[in-house]
């Protein structure tokens, strides 16, 4: 087992605290725009985050196809997030991944600590909490459990406990692979390309890793100060996620933040920066965050679908370039633009990301 570098924020938590360690407290100009969660969520004023109904995505009818299509590209450029719903993935099965990934949790904590990550050593996958990686040694109020779900033979850690764990997540990232190749092909025909072409340079169904996240967000005593994820845009090609109901996203979008209602059944879309890069940023890839409260633990899966590190190099496509609209991000490896976001943390100034 790893040496535990921080301490977990469910044990902080329930400790019963009543103010929260000041590596949790974010920066002044941050807590300004931090409100009350719940009371956000109900707010209806305002823009809402769109929900895009799938049901057409494959449908024989082409004019039905295309009003599908056409919907879900006008949410990618206007918003880069989305809720999909009618999404082809059964209620029953992700009813069984969600209490899958509840139980683990659930676990006493030397039942998790057996799956602890090393990441001094690079080591990611498992279980763990954030590490401090900017200058303010800030925190975030989140556990989390970490691992490639797809391809299946890639990942080696699988928990044991629930035993439907595997079997139920396995078979969600399976679907979730195959929902991928068809938002992909619909976005690809959104610029005028094959509608294959996306898929292919994302690296197609050999190489595009799909990675689980579980995050694990405690009830927090103060979480007018506190975050649960900060302010972030994705690396991944496209990022999905499911949650327990608990209101906690936020979405930066016209200058202001937006709390993405909790909606029935739906699934959460977000087009990664890899999307946005190779699109020359007619896709959006937003820039979000997660609040926490003091009333109801809140658990979200993200699955993060990833091209391979160094195989492929991430630059506007040629067709999405033109005189008027040249290349806006330079070429890089998915490992160097990862590098470079972490490098330039808390520099948001221009374009580039």
């Amino acid at each position: 087992m790893a040496n535990v570098v921080n301490p977990r924020v469910e044990i902080l938590a329930s400790n019963g605290i009543e103010s929260i360690p000041k590596e949790y407290v974010r920066p002044q100009e941050e807590l300004e725009s931090i409100g009350d969660v719940f009371e956000e969520e109900k707010c209806d004023k305002g823009p809402q985050l769109p929900t895009i109904d799938l049901h057409g995505l494959d449908s024989c009818d082409k004019q039905v196809r295309e009003k599908c299509h056409e919907e879900l590209i006008k949410a990618a450029k206007e918003w880069g997030v989305m809720h999909l719903v009618n999404h082809g993935i059964s209620d029953e099965l992700i009813d069984r991944v969600k209490m899958a990934g509840k139980t683990f949790f659930d676990q006493p904590m030397e039942e998790k600590e057996k799956y602890a990550n090393d990441q001094a050593s690079g080591n990611v996958q498992g279980y763990g909490s954030k590490l401090a990686n900017n200058a303010s040694d800030q925190l975030e109020w989140q556990d989390y459990f970490f691992h490639c779900v797809f391809p299946e033979e890639k990942s080696d850690i699988w928990p044991k406990v629930p035993t439907d764990y595997t079997p139920a997540t396995s078979e969600y990232a399976k679907q979730l692979r195959g929902l991928t190749s068809k938002i992909l092909s619909a976005l690809s025909l959104g610029l005028g390309l094959e509608q294959d072409r996306l898929e292919k340079e994302v690296g197609g169904m050999e190489d595009l890793l799909l990675q689980l996240k579980i995050n694990y967000y405690p009830k927090c005593p103060q979480p007018e100060l506190a975050l649960g994820v900060e302010a972030h845009t994705d690396v991944s090609a496209l990022t999905f996620i499911l949650h327990n109901m608990v209101p906690g996203l936020q979405l930066f979008y016209e200058g202001k933040w937006v709390t993405a209602k909790c909606v029935p059944n739906s699934i959460i879309m977000h087009i990664g920066d890899t999307i946005e890069i190779l699109s020359n940023g007619k896709y959006k890839s937003i820039l979000h965050r997660g609040l926490v409260n003091k009333e109801k633990v809140r658990i979200s899966w993200a699955v993060f679908c990833e091209p391979p590190k160094e195989k492929i190099v991430l630059k506007p496509l040629p067709e999405t370039v033109s005189e008027a609209e040249p290349p806006r991000f330079p070429p890089r490896t998915f490992a160097q633009h990862i590098m470079h976001k972490l490098f330039r943390k808390g520099d948001d100034s221009g374009e580039e990301k």
